[in-house]
C-alpha cells in the first residue's frame, strides 16, 4: 500500500485546503480533514492466521500420511516443522497482504479501532477548541477503507448521524476509484453545503480557528 504522502500530492493538499476554506466561507463550521494509513497494526490478526495455518498444516500432514499405503505417524520433529512452516506462512500473509489482515482482524475489531483512532485525532487536533463547538473531523483510514465524520457538540445539536452518510459516501467512492484526494475534496464541499442547510451560521466576527490543511496522522 502506498504511503499517505504518496497518495496525497502537494497539489492535492492545496486543493483540499481550498475546499476547506470554501466550505467554511458559508458556515460557522470548522472542517478538519485527517488521514492515516491505518488505524492499527492488528497484531492479533497475524497470530490468528499463524495459528490457523499451523493447524491446517498439521492436519494436511496427517491426512497425506493416512492416504499412503505405508501409513506411519509423523515424528515429533516432522510435525513441529510442519506447524512452524504453516505458522510462518500465516504470519507472512497477514503482514504483507492487507486483505488477509483485514479478514483475520474481523469487522467488529476494525470498526472499534477506527473509532478509537478517530477519537484520538479529534483530541490531538483540539477540534473541541472552537468558540461555538462547531468543529467537524472528517477521518479517513486508508487500510480499512473506513471514513468517520465526528462533529463537536455545537454541530451534533443540528446535524444527525444519518446526515453524514452522503459526506462519507463521497470519500468512499473516491477510494474505490483510486482517487482518495478527489473523494475527500468532494466530501468537504458537501460538508459545507450540509452545515449551511442545517443552520450552522457564520457570525460576522467569525475567524478561522482551526488550520485548513490536511492532517496526516502517525500509523
Amino acid at each position: 500500500m502506498k504511503s499517505v504522502e504518496a497518495m496525497f500530492t502537494p497539489r492535492d493538499r492545496e486543493l483540499i485546503a481550498e475546499a476547506v476554506r470554501a466550505a467554511e466561507a458559508k458556515t460557522g463550521g470548522e472542517v478538519v480533514p485527517f488521514v492515516v494509513a491505518r488505524s492499527d497494526h492488528y497484531e492479533e490478526a497475524e497470530w490468528r492466521a499463524g495459528f490457523l495455518f499451523g493447524l491446517v498444516s498439521l492436519i494436511a500432514l496427517y491426512t497425506v500420511r493416512g492416504l499412503t499405503s505405508d501409513w506411519a505417524a509423523p515424528g515429533l520433529l516432522e510435525a513441529g516443522l510442519a506447524a512452524l512452516v504453516g505458522t510462518v506462512a500465516g504470519l507472512a500473509c497477514t503482514r504483507f497482504l492487507p486483505a488477509f489482515k483485514m479478514f483475520f482482524a474481523g469487522q467488529s475489531v476494525i470498526a472499534r479501532r477506527v473509532e478509537q483512532r478517530a477519537a484520538e485525532a479529534f483530541i490531538r487536533e483540539e477540534i473541541f477548541r472552537t468558540r461555538d463547538r462547531t468543529g467537524v473531523l472528517i477521518f479517513l483510514s486508508l487500510l480499512e477503507r473506513k471514513v468517520l465524520v465526528v462533529g463537536d457538540t455545537g454541530i451534533n445539536a443540528k446535524v444527525t448521524k444519518e446526515d453524514w452518510h452522503d459526506v462519507v459516501r463521497r470519500v468512499v467512492e473516491g477510494i474505490r476509484h483510486g482517487n482518495p484526494a478527489e473523494g475527500l475534496i468532494d466530501s468537504i464541499r458537501q460538508c459545507g453545503v450540509l452545515l449551511e442547510r442545517r443552520g450552522v451560521p457564520r457570525r460576522p466576527d467569525d475567524r478561522d480557528e482551526l488550520a485548513d490543511s490536511l492532517r496526516i496522522g502517525d500509523s
